[in-house]
């Protein structure tokens, strides 16, 4: 972790950048001093054109993604890996912003909606980094053994006696032919003891797995099924109790929404003030041939209209008018004498 981390990635991030824009100038023709004399100083967009092509994101999230998975996957075997990536991102987020500044051109702003398939495979892994440290704290170490033994061996309900109760009995006579081990002063011994839950020598089952081992086997799948569940309902927890979107953005675009519909009815409004000032001037022009009934003041509007609707024509069919639309209202305004007030100048626009 902390050779590719902290070396690799951070040294090859400054120098290949730098090893191009080196080649990249010795490849380009020397000017004469004449040249050098009558040139002009280069512009920015020149000097900018000259660094390094912006190759995309993909070295970048991979660079992460490995380091996710080395602090994820095997914390339990190595706790300080935290701490160490920690400082790799407190030096890396300096050699990025001079990488990006200095060395590479400006890259194209693209618009996203998240980081696509990245997401999928953190979320995997950071699945999969439960199951894994499960097993690793379960299998190898004490833990589960000494559990095991504390509350099923123990006569005093101590760890007393925890070692002798994890090592079996190997009768030295057992041994094959040539593999015994050679020593000048193991005197008389005749029996050995071996870190493993197996049956004695004089037993029926020689050299077979014992109950203790069977017993904490199961612990240890227990204690993995019971790890797993017990991180993912905290995770599901932690996700509940932390929104995706802040409480203020929430907020802010209620505010937002709010100011967008009070400007849709003021609009809305505006729309009916016009039209009722049409069919009013309409009306002053033309009192014979649109006259109005007792009943009704205005046109009966149609159901897509803005406009409240009205009592029905008693003697006439029920006439409709959609406020968006102006176009039957063109023709005899058009004709009309134009005066200056705020009316027609409204019209006229």
């Amino acid at each position: 972790m902390l050779g590719k981390q902290l070396i690799q990635n951070n040294i090859f991030e400054i120098g290949i950048p730098k090893l191009k824009k080196l080649i990249r100038a010795l490849k380009e023709k020397e000017p004469t001093q004449k040249q050098k004399d009558e040139e002009k100083t280069p512009l920015q967009w020149n000097l900018d054109y000259a660094l390094a092509p912006f190759e995309g994101l993909t070295p970048e999230y991979m660079e992460m993604i490995i380091q996710f998975g080395f602090v994820s996957l095997f914390v339990a075997s190595f706790p300080l890996a935290p701490l160490f990536a920690l400082l790799n991102n407190v030096i890396e987020i300096r050699l990025d912003a001079k990488k990006f500044v200095t060395e590479l051109r400006r890259p194209v702003a693209a618009r996203a909606k998240d980081i696509g398939i990245w997401y999928n495979i953190l979320s995997g892994m950071g699945k999969l980094s439960v199951i894994i440290n499960a097993f690793v704290i379960s299998f190898t170490s004490d833990f589960i053994p000494r559990l095991v033994y504390q509350y099923m061996y123990s006569p005093s309900g101590t760890m007393h006696g925890f070692i002798d109760h994890t090592l079996s009995f190997f009768n030295v006579s057992n041994f094959r032919p040539g593999t015994a081990p050679h020593s000048s002063d193991h005197g008389d011994v005749t029996v050995c003891r071996y870190k493993d839950y197996r049956e004695p020598p004089w037993s029926s089952d020689a050299y077979q797995f014992s109950k203790q081992y069977w017993c904490v086997l199961s612990a240890r799948l227990a204690f993995v099924i019971l790890f797993q569940n017990l991180v993912m309902f905290l995770s599901l927890i932690v996700a509940w109790v932390i929104p995706d979107v802040p409480k203020t953005i929430v907020e802010q675009l209620k505010r937002e929404k709010k100011l967008l519909v009070n400007l849709f009815l003021q609009e809305e409004k505006e729309k009916f003030q016009l039209i009722q000032s049409l069919f009013v001037k309409d009306a002053t022009l033309h009192p014979k041939s649109q006259s109005p009934s007792a009943g009704q003041a205005f046109p009966i509007l149609g159901r897509y209209s803005t406009l409240p609707s009205g009592p029905t024509a008693p003697d006439g069919p029920r006439a409709r008018c959609r406020a968006a639309s102006f176009s039957q209202f063109s023709e005899k305004i058009s004709s009309l004498p134009r005066k200056e007030n705020a009316n027609s100048k409204h019209t006229a626009v």
